[in-house]
């Protein structure tokens, strides 16, 4: 078991160095080793996982190529002019909107360039808001009812009586609780701007006289609005019937009636939102797979494919010696698996993946999927090494400096917001778990 764990441990590091869908195929050449060499028999890889993520990322992809996306970023640069003194708190709530509505933490790329331009003019240390605004864009993942970690989530507590509305109140409180805790935080993160030893220099350097940062004008103001209200609306529908069992469709089965299950209603709802997005506003289905949310997140697709299959596979085959050896202490202390589950999504740099990777485990080992909802935040973990690509994107975006990697690595602008957040998340989700239920 042990040399199975290090393929497995090997696979994800390997498939992470690799970056895209390096993650996915060195899953499947984890998988070729653990059922050739070592005998274990494969699982069924999560196809309905796959499927609806595939469905929500074709209705996102068409938003953006209809300019939905940019329109919203208009929108969020109106707001964050407007209340420049608010920036800290303000920027957030912006993406954490944006992911919370796109179903991934991507979207927020369009939007950094703004928050560090509004927070350099107003002399706020841009670090400030950048910090916190990336780590929120990662955990409206685990509140939003179409992201692919909460889709993943839902599948496995199905059958556990649990809908898409007990996973939603807890996550969505706990995590926006969570992001405006690591916003007060980082409102006296570093010193003042105009005290910035990085920014002195830089500004005596002349790099300031440039050209700022402009936003995409949006072609089609009409169109681009419409995108937004199909996608959300679909989104509602979405959370009205993972929310509403009686509203599901039934059907006459040998056995008597079954209703419609919610993977099955996820795929027709987002794949109709695409398809009514490309009709109405007459955007080519082309454009729409060429545009970075279809991209990425197809990429997690593939992720999911590899890594949780090559995952389930190694727990299945190894269920009976895992239980033995750690269901004692996670019994006793079960905030333990947070713990696993943050690593793990430090190693994955995927929500989902850490999902499907882990929350088997967690169910195989008794644990109450109550606890296991508010737990959830914790596969919020990969802004702990600073690669992941938003982060980055955060660092170059900011042109005084203030946003950097430290020199120990792990001293980062990220580090503090994603700590405080992640944690106060966890915290609140383990006090609702045991107000409702």
């Amino acid at each position: 078991m042990i040399l199975q764990l290090l393929v497995v441990l090997v696979a994800i590091i390997l498939g992470a160095r690799l970056g895209g869908i390096g993650l996915g195929v060195m899953g499947g050449i984890g998988l070729a080793i653990l059922t050739f060499v070592f005998g274990l028999q494969p699982t069924a890889p999560p196809i309905d996982v796959m499927l609806m993520i595939v469905a929500v990322i074709s209705a996102a992809g068409c938003m953006q190529a209809a300019g939905g996306l940019d329109l919203m970023v208009k929108v969020a640069e109106k707001l964050l002019r407007k209340n420049p003194s608010r920036i800290t708190i303000l920027s957030p709530l912006v993406t954490y909107f944006f992911s919370f509505i796109a179903g991934t933490g991507h979207v927020a790329y369009s939007v950094l360039p703004v928050i560090a331009e509004v927070a350099t003019e107003t002399k706020v240390r841009p670090e400030r808001p950048l910090g916190i605004a990336v780590i929120a864009s990662q955990q409206a993942i685990t509140a939003s009812p179409i992201s692919a970690a909460t889709v993943a989530l839902l599948g496995l507590l199905g059958g556990y009586n649990l809908s898409l509305f007990d996973i939603l109140k807890v996550t969505v409180p706990a995590t926006l609780i969570g992001v405006l805790v690591g916003a007060f935080f980082s409102l006296r993160v570093g010193k003042e701007l105009v005290d910035d030893p990085e920014y002195q220099k830089r500004l005596a350097d002349g790099e300031f006289a440039k050209d700022k940062h402009q936003s995409v004008s949006v072609a089609n103001t009409k169109k681009a609005g419409l995108s937004v209200f199909l996608f959300i609306l679909a989104t509602v529908f979405i959370v009205l019937f993972g929310s509403i069992e009686a509203l599901r469709p039934t059907f006459e089965v040998a056995n008597g009636t079954v209703k419609m299950d919610m993977p099955a209603i996820i795929e027709i709802l987002m794949l109709s939102a695409a398809a009514l997005i490309l009709i109405f506003t007459r955007t080519s289905g082309v454009k729409a797979a060429q545009g970075s949310v279809f991209i990425a997140g197809m990429q997690a697709v593939v992720a999911i494919f590899g890594i949780a299959w090559m995952g389930d596979t190694f727990l299945q085959g190894n269920m009976v010696e895992l239980k033995a050896s750690i269901e004692s202490v996670v019994t006793q202390m079960p905030w333990l698996f947070g713990f696993a589950l943050f690593v793990m999504s430090i190693l994955l740099y995927s929500q989902a993946a850490t999902v499907r990777a882990l929350m088997p485990l967690g169910l195989a080992l008794s644990i109450s999927p109550y606890m296991l909802i508010a737990m959830f935040p914790a596969v919020n973990g990969y802004f702990f090494i600073p690669n992941y690509p938003t982060v980055v994107a955060a660092i170059n975006f900011d042109r005084t400096g203030t946003t950097r990697i430290g020199k120990y690595i792990l001293n980062h602008s990220f580090m503090m917001p994603g700590l405080v957040a992640t944690i106060t998340a966890v915290s609140v989700g383990l006090l609702l778990v045991q107000l409702f239920w």
